[in-house]
């Protein structure tokens, strides 16, 4: 697909770190992006950041745990260009990584409403778009995590999300064949750092703690933008990218 034939994609998370690098990814390939997050100048910063792409862009702000909210987002999209034909969900919440018998109620909520719920409201508001839209179809692309698989120590919240995401996953799959809708997950391991910081050594399942490999995130923005390109007949369910030497198969 040429880069004119580019549509209108939805990037969550769309801030900071993998979601920012997906919608700087997305608007060099020629995509006209709606980048999404709660706070209103890191939005900005990601289009400042996209140079003269940025006139293909719309910052919209919006906490995806909130439905309302979620609505709000993708009728602005359709009123800014008419459709929307790639949501790329990515949002997530960060809290501290602590044994099960510790995990605070609170957290746990956070990341399931973040990550689960977060994900299937705006799933289900792409659907709707893309299910009624002329003419219809689209793709979603979730972001997953090696933890939507095989869990880490000490992440039990994060690791069940993930968990709700590969099923959220598998059932846009069955349930868009009727109208078009593509989805597929992306999995991604260990990126570096923003910035050059050093990676932080991780638990290891023998519960040690080690600094494991990264790589860089045009692994993973090359990925994704496999996956967004895929003429509307195919669709990538899944891929994995990670560093070949991260522990991943049984977290050995």
């Amino acid at each position: 697909m040429s880069a004119a034939g580019r549509g209108v994609a939805v990037v969550t998370g769309g801030g900071s770190g993998l979601g920012r690098a997906a919608a700087l990814a997305l608007l060099a390939d020629g995509w006209r992006v709606v980048v999404a997050g709660r706070r209103a100048p890191a939005l900005e910063e990601t289009l400042r950041l996209a140079g003269d792409a940025s006139g293909r862009a719309l910052a919209v702000p919006a906490d995806i745990r909130d439905a309302e909210q979620v609505r709000s987002l993708f009728a602005t999209a359709v009123r800014w260009r008419g459709r929307v034909d790639l949501l790329f969900n990515n949002a997530g919440a960060a809290v501290p990584r602590v044994p099960v018998a510790e995990v605070d109620l609170a957290d746990w909520r956070t990341v399931l409403d973040t990550v689960a719920t977060g994900t299937f409201l705006c799933s289900r508001e792409a659907f709707r778009v893309m299910r009624d839209q002329d003419p219809p179809g689209g793709r979603i692309i979730n972001n997953g995590a090696p933890s939507a698989h095989v869990p880490r120590p000490h992440a039990i919240a994060y690791t069940a999300a993930k968990h709700a995401v590969l099923g959220i996953t598998r059932s846009l799959s069955l349930d868009g064949r009727a109208h078009g809708i593509a989805c597929g997950q992306i999995d991604v391991g260990n990126v570096a750092p923003e910035g050059g910081r050093p990676q932080p050594p991780s638990v290891q399942a023998d519960g040690s703690t080690a600094v494991e490999p990264v790589i860089p995130v045009e692994r993973f923005t090359e990925a994704l933008l496999l996956m967004a390109s895929m003429p509307p007949g195919a669709n990538v369910q899944a891929l994995t990218v990670l560093p070949t030497a991260m522990p991943y198969t049984g977290r050995g």
